[in-house]
């Protein structure tokens, strides 16, 4: 497949588990502006190509490029282009929502509590700042992991399931800071088994 110059590309990624052939020569391609969907039934490996995108697996063939440079050839500068959100919101459970932004957060770039504080407010939980993770319900914890995801300020959004455990308040505030990114230029890449309800022009990958 073509190389990507400004964005992300995924070209024949195979990976087994085992002998099990979890992904079978996946591709796809993505620039500035565009919102890609992943979906597929369970099994089928969406999380295991998400591990691949982020640089945290290697694929036994294929390969991954950012700005048609391969990602482990160029682990620095694509690591501070991208944001990744997991199927589990990984947050440190003693830590304050807003430490935990300024913990993360602040591995990649200098930081202020303003702009932390900004973005938990963006996502919709400005009243959890001061709260230990623990006592955050499953819904308060997604909205922190997705204030972080923003916090980043990356151009590449990798979120796998960014709507589990949101009510439907959470899933519309969420898919307006989606369509808020890729109008901005931002490229997203999302795992999520039903539709997405963002009015944008999507690019569909769906793993059997």
């Amino acid at each position: 497949m073509d190389t990507v110059l400004n964005g992300l590309g995924v070209d024949k990624v195979h990976i087994w588990r085992g002998e099990q052939h979890v992904l079978k020569g996946v591709s796809m391609q993505a620039a500035p502006g565009d919102l890609v969907h992943v979906s597929g039934p369970n099994g089928t490996g969406k999380t295991t190509l998400m591990r691949v995108i982020t640089g945290l697996l290697h694929p036994e063939q294929g390969r991954v490029t950012w700005c048609a440079k391969a990602i482990d050839r160029s682990r620095t500068e694509y690591q501070s282009a991208l944001a990744y959100l997991s199927h589990e919101p990984a947050l440190k459970a003693d830590l304050t929502a807003l430490e935990n932004l300024n913990f993360s957060v602040g591995l990649k770039r200098s930081v202020s509590a303003e702009e932390l504080n900004d973005c938990l407010s963006r996502a919709g939980v400005a009243q959890c700042a001061n709260l230990p993770a623990r006592v955050l319900s499953a819904g308060q914890r997604r909205r922190v992991a997705m204030a972080r995801v923003m916090a980043m300020r990356a151009s590449l959004w990798l979120l796998d399931e960014p709507f589990t455990n949101l009510d439907a308040r959470g899933v519309e505030l969420v898919s307006a800071l989606l369509l808020a990114h890729v109008r901005d230029s931002g490229i997203a890449v999302v795992v999520a088994h039903h539709d997405l309800q963002v009015a944008w022009p999507l690019r569909r990958l769906e793993l059997t």
